[in-house]
This record gives C-alpha cells, structure tokens and sequence, in this order.
C-alpha cells in the first residue's frame, strides 16, 4: 500500500490535572525532516519524539506542535529575591530622607520592580510526563497515517489510470512500428523516380533500395525498448502494492522508463511515432509529478 506524504494528525492525553495535545502535519519532502515545537520545559524528550516518529515515517517534512499544561497546586511557585527587595526598600528611604517626602513604601511596591519576584515552573518527572507525551504522540501519528494512507490510494488509482495510458500508447507504437521500413521504402523509390526519371534503374537497382530500407529498418528497430517498457510497467504496477517507502524507487524507474521512450523518439523517423511518444512523455510528466507526493 503507498502512503502519501501529506497528512494531518492530532492526539490528546490526559492525568489527573495535567494534559498533552499534540498536532503535527505532513507535506512533501526528499527526506524525513521532522520539526518539533514544544514547551522549554518538555525539550528533554524532543529526542525521544523524533525516535519515535522516524520509526514510522521514512520521508516528508513533519511539522509536530506539543501544547504541555500542568494544572496542580505545585506546578508554579513565585520566588522572591529578598536581597534585591531589600535594596529597593533602602533606596527609596534614601530618596525620601533627602528629597524630604514621604517615600510612600508598601510590599506591593516593591514587588513591581523587575526580579524581585520570579514565577518558576516546576520540575516534571520526565518518565511521567512521557507517557502521556507517548499516547497523545501515538494518537497524532495513527490518525495522520490513516490520513495519508487513504490519500496514497488515491494517488495509486489515478497513477494506475495513467499507466493504462501509456502502455496503449505503448500498443500503439508497437503496431505502427513494423510499418514505417515499408512506408520509408515506398518514399524513396518515389523519390528516386522523381530525381532520375528513366535512368533510375541505371543508377538506382531493387538490390541497392533493398539494401538501403534494410539499413535504415536496423537504425529504427525499437523491439527492445518496447521489451523494457512493458518490463517497466509491471515493476511499477507491483511497486504500487509494496507495503513499504517507495516513493524513491518510483522515481528512479520514472527516470528509466523516460529513457526508453527518449530512445524511441530518437529512432522514430516517422510523424505518427514521434506524436504518440510526445503523448507518452507528457503522461509520464503527470505520473511523476504524483510520486514525489508517494512516501
């Protein structure tokens, strides 16, 4: 089964009075480029997220968001710096005995001015925490699978469609081919008649016209890359069905499959042939712009 690269995926867990939620996308990429965007307090395990996401994943950029929130009597805790507060305080008694006003000092005033009061986030148990890091991560990561894998069979039916295609046209190449060393034979024992009229058969025999379509049917033989092709098409028909990455696969054989019909063209010689393997070319243009979405 091919998976497509672009997905979506979100996940939620859940203890007492803390809670995980996870989101995290996919979309089209060379490689397995996974970013992940959390809490400071949770980047201890953004190794173990990319272990785990790598595990099922082989290709796409993976965008994964982690909201963290911690909701217990203990999660915060407000720290005063007492140094600091006490040389505000004596500071402002100085002011106030030499300007000769009232200094108007409170608790709260003080608590104002910068790091006097300093709101820390508490230390979590890293093995909790990551269970519950774990299942929201799992949830995401199936959903966003499920997501892909029915857009992969999406894109494996319609590559299918093109495939058909192409290997009519493949038929069609394959039928007009034998023809063109006769069609060629016929275009030049004209031409020769127009050039010599009736010294022809002085300076032209069938001998040397035989021998002549003989060369050019050799230079024009296109058996064996209509052999590869069909070849091709079966290799990519049972990559489609591989339950594994085949995206790079696909795409080595797209550039294989273009040679041959490069080679076809090459040797054509012939107007019909050289529109059905333009026609093939920009099927396969199609066919290829849907892999690079095949993981």
């Amino acid at each position: 089964m091919a998976y497509s690269m672009t997905g979506f995926g979100r996940g939620e867990a859940y203890h007492d009075e803390c809670r995980i939620t996870v989101e995290m996308k996919s979309v089209n990429n060379r490689y397995c480029d996974i970013q992940v965007r959390q809490p400071r307090i949770l980047a201890a395990l953004e190794g173990r997220v990319r272990e785990l996401i790598s595990s099922r994943l082989a290709r796409g950029k993976i965008d994964i968001f982690i909201n963290f929130e911690d909701n217990s009597a203990n999660s915060i805790s407000v720290k005063t710096d007492t140094a600091l507060a006490q040389a505000y305080a004596d500071a402002f008694r100085k002011i106030s005995d030499v300007a000769a006003v009232p200094d108007g000092l409170t608790a709260s005033v003080i608590g104002r001015f910068n790091d006097v009061l300093k709101v820390e986030t508490a230390q979590v148990d890293e093995n909790a925490v990551w269970q519950l890091l774990q299942e929201a991560l799992q949830q995401a990561l199936e959903r966003m699978c499920q997501m892909r894998g029915s857009e992969g069979g999406k894109l494996v039916k319609d590559i299918n469609i093109k495939l058909d295609g192409l290997a009519d046209l493949k038929e069609r190449i394959a039928r007009r081919a034998p023809t063109v060393p006769e069609d060629y034979r016929q275009r030049l024992q004209q031409r020769v008649q127009e050039l010599l009229d009736d010294q022809s058969r002085a300076f032209y025999d069938e001998q040397r016209l035989a021998a002549e379509v003989a060369i050019f049917a050799d230079r024009c033989a296109i058996d064996e890359e209509l052999v590869r092709l069909d070849s091709h098409f079966v290799q990519f028909r049972d990559m489609l069905t591989e339950n594994e990455p085949i995206g790079k696969k696909l795409d080595f054989l797209i550039q294989e499959i273009n040679r041959e019909i490069n080679t076809i063209g090459s040797k054509a010689n012939d107007l019909e042939l050289t529109g059905y393997v333009v026609s093939m070319k920009s099927e396969l243009e199609k066919i290829r712009e849907q892999i690079q979405n095949i993981e």
